[in-house]
């Protein structure tokens, strides 16, 4: 895996490498940020509706 991970930042550059790696991570932390921002919605409509009644 380091050896693999040198030849990518010989190859294509040290900014490339750093923002393909920022990137992958970003992606992760953004998909748990969209699920929460989900269930918070839905809990939401669940007590707008429990208030309704």
């Amino acid at each position: 895996m380091e050896n693999e991970i040198m030849n990518v930042v010989g190859n294509v550059g040290f900014p490339i490498a750093i923002s393909v790696y920022l990137l992958v991570r970003l992606e992760s932390k953004l998909e748990i940020l969209t699920n929460s921002i989900n269930n918070l919605s839905s809990v939401i409509v669940n007590r707008k509706d429990e208030h309704k009644e």
